[in-house]
């Protein structure tokens, strides 16, 4: 008799999907990279580089690619937490500046997911350019699991019947 039983899937580990993140599209345009992980944290790097400035008097990193890395910190430290990648979406990601980096420095971003429930994750962190004492910015956000592709056919509805995706038919 032979099992047929699905294997688990593999616990999720930030440092092995960087390499894959990391490769290609938006973060690896971006040049992210992984420093460090907990249980339930991610830490990345975002490198200086002169076609990221906010402005062109000033060799300042420019803050859409701060939030991106930020975005994607709190994403990956969901997934270490949960110990499984699965899909979720940003519903709202606070970023408070304090100060501008400095100039041509990296900025890291560290963010721990400190609270989860069925449908949502909470997470908070500081951006930094070396001294985490005196952060870029503090963030806050709450981030969506997806259940389902609704592009794959039915998602539940409210009533349990279940639509079919994209039409709002049930």
């Amino acid at each position: 008799m032979t099992d047929n039983a699905s294997p688990p899937p593999a616990r999720f580990d930030a440092r092995e999907a960087s390499k894959f993140f990391f490769r290609g599209g938006h973060t690896g345009w971006l040049g992210l990279k992984f420093t460090d992980q907990g249980d339930n944290w991610v830490e990345l790097e975002l490198p200086w580089r002169e076609d990221l400035l906010g402005e062109d008097d000033r060799a300042v990193l420019a803050s859409g690619p701060i939030i991106s890395l930020m975005d994607m910190a709190s994403g990956m430290a969901i997934w270490q937490t949960r110990q499984t990648f699965a899909p979720i979406a940003t519903l709202d990601l606070r970023v408070d500046y304090q100060r501008p980096a400095r100039e041509r420095s990296a900025v890291r971003g560290r963010v721990e997911c400190y609270r989860t429930t069925r449908s949502a994750a909470f997470v908070r962190g500081i951006a930094h350019d070396g001294d985490a004492d005196d952060p870029v910015a503090h963030v806050a956000g709450v981030f969506m699991t997806i259940g389902s592709d609704p592009r794959q056919g039915k998602v539940p509805s409210r009533t349990g019947s279940g639509v079919e995706a994209g039409t709002g038919d049930a």
